[in-house]
């Protein structure tokens, strides 16, 4: 699991037993011929009739074919969110993953997504609800995978059951530049239907392209040290640049970011106590803005937080640091940091 200090630190809500019983019948019920893996021709882009038979290859090298083009689509949040951007709506039935905050609004992770149309399964780490799934008769499930064959948000405890239900799809979003998964977005959009000629999606992709040019000028004349972290109430995380999709595409464009010398399994992150918590030097953090970790207003009782001399200088910017894989939802992040550096000094 990915960053997992960006998620609640204890697994709370991981699916009951209890919460399975009876399942068997849905499994059986839900099944049927959506499940089964026949030949295929995929539809055309932009076409949303269904008609004709589908087909789409994940990442996990998994042949996906069914009778007809999927229409009810379940996906965790971000899946869902990045595919609305490329045109996909109705389909999406079910979310699952960080939806709505405490006061009913979306998550940041929602994007431009109407999750009020939606059912959420779960909104937090470890839940799912199974039976709710069935209930959708859903005809194809969308995740990413950040680690080779894990795929997000699909709780252990409970995949066999969840993946008897529907045939899945899984897209590569870690130890890879952001471009390749926002491709396979598109790619896997267009399979089911989108038009990515739309205005909607050329406009993004050409905000996109702007964005990142001139944030490749930007890192060319203005020299700034930019560390990505993300604070819990025990450990300050330094992420690595070489394993986040967004943070390898940033380093590639020019950005000079700090890496850690001592990562955790997974190599995702290094994690510092507190007190070690200046042992890197930044001109600028790129912290961590999910719900689940904490925001500069939370750290300020961390003595070592308030010492650090970017945060003594208040350059800090949000990190949105599982971006939406999407030309829309990623040029808006490109923008943001190119401005943080323009605005930034040198203070190390």
């Amino acid at each position: 699991m990915p960053r997992p200090h960006a998620l609640p630190l204890s697994r709370r809500g991981l699916l009951a037993a209890g919460g399975l019983a009876g399942l068997g019948a849905l499994v059986t019920a839900c099944g049927g011929k959506n499940g089964s893996e026949s030949s295929g021709v995929e539809g055309k882009s932009g076409d949303k009739s269904g008609g004709g038979s589908w087909s789409f290859t994940d990442d996990r090298k998994k042949a996906i074919s069914l009778g007809s083009r999927p229409e009810r689509i379940v996906a965790y949040i971000g899946s869902a969110a990045a595919l609305y951007d490329f045109g996909i709506d109705d389909q999406i039935v079910g979310v699952f993953g960080p939806t709505k905050l405490k006061n009913g609004k979306p998550d940041v992770q929602a994007g431009d997504l109407d999750v009020d149309k939606v059912t959420s399964l779960g909104n937090t780490w470890g839940q799912f609800n199974v039976e709710k799934y069935a209930s959708l008769n859903p005809q194809l499930l969308i995740t990413n995978m950040f680690d080779p064959g894990a795929l997000f948000y699909v709780p252990d405890e409970a995949k066999d059951k969840i993946l008897a239900l529907a045939p899945s799809a899984a897209l590569t979003t870690g130890r890879v530049s952001m471009v390749e998964p926002i491709k396979r977005y598109a790619e896997l959009a267009a399979s089911l239907g989108a038009d990515l000629k739309a205005k909607k999606v050329t406009d993004a992709k050409a905000r996109f392209e702007a964005a990142a040019e001139t944030l490749r000028k930007t890192v060319k004349s203005k020299k700034i040290k930019v560390m990505a972290c993300s604070g819990s109430a025990e450990l300050f995380y330094v992420s690595n640049p070489a394993v986040n999709a967004d943070l390898i595409y940033f380093r590639e464009l020019g950005v000079d970011f700090v890496v850690p010398q001592k990562t955790d399994k997974g190599g995702y992150f290094e994690s510092l106590s507190w007190e070690n918590a200046d042992k890197y030097d930044a001109d600028l953090l790129f912290l961590d803005n999910r719900t689940a970790t904490l925001q500069p207003k939370d750290l300020t009782a961390k003595p070592t937080w308030s010492k650090l001399p970017a945060v003594k200088a208040g350059q800090i910017t949000a990190w949105s640091s599982e971006p939406r894989f999407s030309y829309a939802g990623a040029a808006p992040l490109i923008e943001s940091l190119t401005k943080a550096i323009q605005d930034a000094k040198k203070v190390g």
